[in-house]
């Protein structure tokens, strides 16, 4: 009986590795094709009552031979994007795998020229099945803790938990805490190259 639960779990062990990629790869250009495109609804919320929202879309185009992410105003290179050098405090940290932690800086300015910094401590903490408006998809779930200090004398704690799905190559839903309100970004539709 012994050797019978041994098999037992052992193919059990079997059949759930294999449910779980062991590590996801940063995209390449490649993988992306002409006609994908993803549609995200966001929301800003303070306390319970919403201050914004509105649509992102990224479709992928031919942009002057090249392939583009095209946002309904703009256009950048897919290769540009990609290309960037990875910085030792990177927003994510390739490849991606469940127990992988690192450190995350950013500096950046608004649209209303407010100057901030960014820090946090990031962690792959699962990969499983995820229900959005546009579908199921598997992902991984990133959790994000830290602070975010700005030019107008703010300090505060901010986290971000945000789900990658490796099959659409981007996220699927975001949601940040800032201290002040919540941000929610959940993806509605996503359309394969025609």
């Amino acid at each position: 009986m012994t050797n019978k639960v041994i098999l037992q779990l052992t193919a059990l062990l079997l059949l759930l590795s294999g449910c779980s990629p062991s590590t996801t790869n940063k995209p390449s250009l490649n993988d992306y094709k002409i006609g994908e495109k993803w549609v995200w609804n966001w929301k800003r919320t303070v306390e319970g009552e919403v201050r914004a929202e509105g649509k992102d879309i990224q479709e992928v185009v031919d942009y002057h031979g090249e392939l583009g992410f095209w946002n309904g105003n703009d256009t950048v290179r897919i290769s540009t994007t990609l290309d960037q050098k990875q910085s030792s405090t990177p927003f994510r940290s390739w490849p991606l795998y469940v127990g992988k932690k690192w450190k995350y800086e950013s500096e950046w300015e608004n649209n209303e020229g407010t100057k901030g910094k960014t820090s946090q401590d990031a962690e792959v903490v699962s990969f499983g099945e995820v229900t959005v408006a546009a579908g199921k998809f598997m992902a991984y779930k990133i959790e994000y803790k830290g602070m975010v200090t700005n030019s107008r004398g703010y300090k505060g704690k901010m986290s971000d938990t945000w789900w990658y799905a490796p099959e659409l190559k981007t996220y699927i839903k975001h949601v940040n805490n800032d201290g002040y309100g919540v941000y929610k970004n959940e993806l509605i539709s996503y359309s394969k190259a025609q």
